[in-house]
C-alpha cells in the first residue's frame, strides 16, 4: 500500500499596492508602496509611489501625492489594490470612484440632514 506524500503549495505571491504606515502615535502618515502580497504592511517596499496625509492641514485638507505614472505602469501589468488605495484613487480621478465612497457620502448627508431637521425642530420648539 502506497502512502501519498501531502506536500505543501507554495503560496502564489503577486505585487499588491497598498498603504505603509509612517509618521507617530496621533499622528499617522502612510507611503503608498509596492509589496509583495505576503509581506507585512511596513515591510521595506519593491517601489514606493506616493505619500497620503489623512491628518487635514490649516485648510482642511488631506495632501495625498502619487507618482501617476508608475502606478500607471504596475496597473496595465496587473497588480492588485488594497481597499484604501482604491478609495484614494477612484477620489484622485484615476479609477471609478469606489463604491464605498458613495456609501460613505451617503451617510454623512443622511446624518447632515436629520441634524439641521433636529436643529430646525428645537428652534421651533423654543419659540
Amino acid at each position: 500500500m502506497s502512502y501519498m506524500k501531502f506536500t505543501i503549495m507554495p503560496r502564489k505571491t503577486f505585487d499588491i499596492i497598498k498603504l505603509a504606515l509612517h509618521g507617530c502615535t496621533n499622528r499617522p502618515f502612510y507611503h503608498i508602496v509596492l509589496l509583495k502580497n505576503i509581506s507585512p504592511r511596513d515591510a521595506p517596499p519593491v517601489e514606493q509611489l506616493g505619500t497620503y496625509d489623512p491628518m487635514p492641514n490649516i485648510f482642511n485638507e488631506k495632501i495625498v501625492s502619487l507618482d501617476v505614472d508608475r502606478i500607471k505602469f504596475h496597473l496595465a501589468n496587473g497588480v492588485a489594490l488594497s481597499r484604501p488605495v482604491e478609495k484614494l484613487l477612484g477620489l484622485s480621478g484615476m479609477l471609478p470612484v469606489h463604491p464605498v465612497s458613495y456609501l460613505t457620502a451617503m451617510r454623512n448627508k443622511r446624518k447632515l440632514v436629520s441634524e439641521t431637521t433636529k436643529q430646525e425642530k428645537e428652534s421651533t420648539d423654543v419659540k
